[in-house]
């Protein structure tokens, strides 16, 4: 169950960042594509800033020295990334001779005052066309901006905008963005992490109380409302309901079971009673003793089921689990002796001389060996011999009851609940609670055809170590002298 609330709220936060991711692109990338965009053009804009600037003067004056004190008093001219082209009838001459003879100086038309980067061709487009425009140039662009001097004369100031001028703050536009992103993404796994862990909190109890009712607590339910409850999905809300009701339902259930299987076995004691009145008549003797002996532990267990059947599960005190195999045959199958003596039936009783626990309640291997042994007497005739062989192995106990009778005719029906046809006073349960009792150690029981009696054969296997190796067949002990009349 863990493993499942871990996978549930992975799966969860895996949805809420594959979701929040795509929205978050879907949003940050064209921003972050806006803000660069107007990283660019603010560049552009400041550049033609800066050559309106220069163009009040060029309409006063085309001295060369008020033009550089022009160009100096801006930023742009003050950093070397402004120059003016000025027109080819410019009667000023150079201010001295080696800016005269700087590359770019003197360009087509006229002088060039400051850090010119743009060509002569470009320049002269620029004041051929009147319009202003850009250009690339060796780490940047320079914006070309002509400016009328006079009538048929133009200058062009041109304004150096570099790459980094283009980009700044755009890294740490997409840094800022970047950080928004993962903020949202950050928020919406603890959100889901937070719904997830709701969900798995509710579904765990759900399980826990499944596996309570499982292990015999009636009284477990799952709270559906409430404090415990809130924040939990509808659909878990409506299990809980549904869980609760069912475990309602099983409480009810049980309780008419018990009560009705108090009263069947409260309606025995009147044919009980009978029985130890008629059995009291019939004097002295082994087969009147042992009737009475059976008469007496027959209302000791109608006791015992009316005494469990009243009492509520949570009442039941614990019970000491284990017994001894070897022992519960040999008392059984002496029981049942007296029987196959009075039948005229021979018997024998083999490998239940050593100690063989198993995990099992005393009563109800007493039980099953009493179904099995019955199970010989009713469905074959008086006369018919019988054994019962015990078989101990590292892991398990195998009793095989055998007998001389015609066999089982379809040995799987015969093992299914209710479909006994041993005539009156048969139910077809007797096999079937000795199979629970068998796979309730993990063991199983099995049908087949007695190698030495040619009868039936029943082989019941109780595991004595579940997590031990698996059961070896044991070794059968020589059956001829040992059968009894």
């Amino acid at each position: 169950m863990r493993k499942f609330g871990r996978s549930l709220r992975w799966a969860l936060v895996k949805a809420a960042v594959a979701g929040t991711t795509m929205v978050a692109l879907a949003f940050l990338i064209p921003l972050g594509l806006m803000v660069q965009q107007t990283a660019r053009d603010r560049a552009f804009t400041a550049a033609e800033r800066q050559a309106a600037a220069l163009g009040p003067a060029l309409a006063i004056t085309t001295d060369q020295d008020a033009i550089n004190r022009a160009l100096a008093s801006t930023d742009a001219g003050g950093q070397g990334r402004m120059a003016v082209h000025l027109p080819a009838a410019q009667a000023v001459p150079p201010a001295s001779a080696d800016q005269a003879a700087l590359p770019g100086v003197g360009g087509p038309g006229g002088p060039t005052l400051g850090e010119a980067r743009a060509g002569a061709g470009d320049v002269s487009t620029a004041g051929g066309q009147g319009r202003s425009f850009t250009v690339e140039v060796p780490g940047g662009y320079a914006l070309l901006q002509p400016v009328a001097v006079d009538t048929g004369r133009t200058a062009v100031v041109e304004v150096f905008v570099a790459d980094g001028d283009l980009t700044r703050g755009v890294s740490t536009a997409w840094l800022v963005l970047s950080a928004v992103a993962l903020g949202l993404v950050a928020i919406s796994v603890l959100v889901a992490d937070r719904m997830g862990s709701r969900i798995v909190a509710s579904a765990r109890r759900l399980a826990a109380a499944a596996r309570s009712l499982g292990a015999g607590n009636l009284a477990v339910r799952v709270p559906a409302d409430g404090k415990q409850a809130a924040g939990s999905p509808e659909e878990l809300r409506e299990a809980a309901h549904a869980f609760n009701t069912m475990a309602d339902r099983v409480v009810q259930l049980l309780a008419a079971e018990r009560e009705l299987a108090a009263d069947l076995s409260h309606r025995l004691r009147t044919p009980l009673t009978v029985l130890r009145l008629n059995a009291a008549s019939l004097g002295e003797g082994d087969a009147a003793d042992a009737t009475r002996h059976a008469v007496s532990q027959l209302e000791r267990e109608v006791d015992q089921i009316i005494r469990s059947a009243r009492r509520a599960p949570e009442d039941t005190p614990a019970v000491a689990v284990g017994c001894d195999v070897a022992e519960v045959i040999r008392e059984r199958v002496g029981f049942w002796s007296a029987l196959a003596e009075d039948e005229g039936r021979r018997w024998q009783l083999a490998g239940a001389d050593r100690a063989t626990p198993v995990p099992i309640q005393r009563a109800d291997l007493a039980a099953a060996v009493d179904a099995l042994l019955g199970n010989v007497f009713r469905h074959t005739a008086v006369g018919t011999a019988f054994s019962v062989d015990v078989l101990a192995t590292d892991s398990s106990v195998i009793v095989l009851v055998g007998d001389a009778g015609p066999g089982f005719s379809d040995p799987a029906a015969a093992l299914k609940r209710g479909e006994g046809h041993g005539g009156e006073g048969s139910t077809g349960l007797g096999l079937d609670i000795v199979r629970k009792l068998a796979e309730s150690t993990g063991g199983d029981l099995s049908l087949g055809r007695s190698a030495v009696l040619g009868g039936a054969e029943i082989r019941l296997r109780l595991r004595t170590r579940p997590d031990g190796a698996p059961a070896r067949a044991g070794r059968r002990r020589s059956r001829g002298a040992l059968f009894q009349k």
